[in-house]
């Protein structure tokens, strides 16, 4: 026991390997050891401001913002895209999904001349489906891809609307201001997709009444067919394809019967807010944040304090939970690196987009310059990615070394 302590910490505290920080295409992130972050920065319809730390060997977490025009044709509509892509299994589908998604909508954007929950709904299902034939034509080479999936979480603001889509269990949460009491009242965006939820393993016990295996309860927690606790996302292709949970796939992901028909979906849930004067923030999360944070608490935490740093300020606050949790120091939380520090807490991405309701109210037509931010992190290149490994008792499955 003495020994595997030893080992750990001695892990803990070996030189970082900066030269893999992730170089991002956007304007102004800075990068703290483990944090990347960028205090504030200005989109069409106010202020925002990201934050990302990183607990995994491999970021899992990809996010970005995307501000301006939401069609591939200037005429528009214009607005605020916003993205939560937590990985699991690998970065691969997040990855994958930080590149197309956004492309896909703003495809149907054009074709369709609007914003709307037809066109959020077919952005998803043109990413699930290119995926899907990423794994098809990967499966000689690299079987092990049909393991690799993402939640994915969306926020777009156009015109009066803000629209919210999810797969998984990332999380939109809403800050209202109250005139009455000058509080503010955190109000849930986002339906999640998780198996610890009672009415996503009934809806699961529904759609599957033959299988009396299609949620378990192991070790404490509901996993769907034992192996996954979220229910949609994007990839998890080998629970959703029979051709593709076989050998050469690991035998730890392949079940035992075969499956007719698909056991996660990619059918995400949607939802559509009209913003009012009195909307003044959305907070974008990956439920690394949540782990630690009740949804007022985060509304609190912004509204009590200045705009800049909002996103790293809320990441601070589930880091100092999550040290308190384990008795330990936050400033040595922070000593330990990556890959270790996944034994702490998750990948956490933060966006907080505040909303200026005489900017929302116009933005749809009005011409700005295009913004697009990506969160860093530190990445190996991917062409040392190795094959997945073992699943943990997290949303997912544990993160990969690198190959050496």
């Amino acid at each position: 026991m003495l020994s595997r302590l030893m080992n750990l910490l001695k892990a803990c505290f070996r030189p970082r390997s900066d030269r893999f920080i992730h170089k991002n295409a956007d304007t102004g992130g800075h990068q703290d050891g483990l944090l990347w972050y960028k205090d504030t920065g200005q989109h069409v319809n106010g202020e925002f401001s990201m934050a990302v730390v990183q607990a995994n060997n491999l970021l899992e977490d990809q996010s970005q913002l995307e501000s301006g025009c939401l069609s591939t044709h200037e005429s528009g509509p214009y607005g605020t895209f916003v993205g939560v892509y937590d990985g699991h299994g690998g970065p691969e589908t997040s990855r994958y999904v930080n590149d197309h998604l956004f492309q896909h909508l703003k495809r149907f954007t054009y074709e369709q001349q609007s914003m709307s929950v037809d066109v959020i709904r077919k952005a998803y299902q043109a990413t699930e489906e290119g995926f899907l034939s990423l794994v098809a034509r990967q499966w000689p080479m690299t079987p092990q891809l049909a393991a690799v999936g993402s939640c994915c979480l969306v926020g777009v603001v156009c015109g009066t609307n803000l629209y919210v889509a999810n797969l998984g269990d990332s999380r939109a949460v809403l800050g209202r201001a109250i005139k009455e009491t000058e509080e503010y009242l955190a109000i849930q965006l986002s339906a999640e997709h998780n198996a610890c939820i009672e009415s996503v393993r009934q809806e699961l016990q529904l759609l599957h009444p033959d299988d009396s295996q299609i949620v378990v309860l192991k070790h404490n927690v509901w996993r769907v067919k034992g192996l996954i606790q979220i229910s949609r996302s994007i990839g998890d292709v080998y629970l959703k394809k029979a051709e593709f949970n076989r050998e050469p796939l690991y035998p730890k992901f392949r079940l035992r019967e075969p499956f007719k028909k698909p056991i996660l979906s990619a059918d995400p849930s949607i939802s559509v807010h009209k913003l009012l004067p009195h909307d003044k923030f959305a907070i974008f999360a990956s439920d690394g944040l949540w782990e630690h944070l009740t949804n007022q608490e985060a509304v609190d935490i912004v509204q009590k304090h200045s705009r800049t740093g909002s996103a790293r300020r809320l990441v601070k606050t589930a880091l100092q939970e999550a040290a308190k949790k384990r008795e330990m120091r936050y400033s040595d939380l922070k000593k330990i690196d990556r890959g270790v520090r996944r034994h702490f807490h998750d990948d956490i991405t933060v966006i907080v987009l505040f909303l200026d309701s005489n900017l929302v109210s116009k933005a749809s037509s009005v011409k700005g310059p295009n913004i697009s931010v990506r969160g860093g992190g530190i990445n190996f290149p991917s062409n040392t990615l190795a094959p997945c490994t073992t699943p943990t008792e997290t949303t997912g499955y544990q993160n990969r070394e690198p190959a050496i």
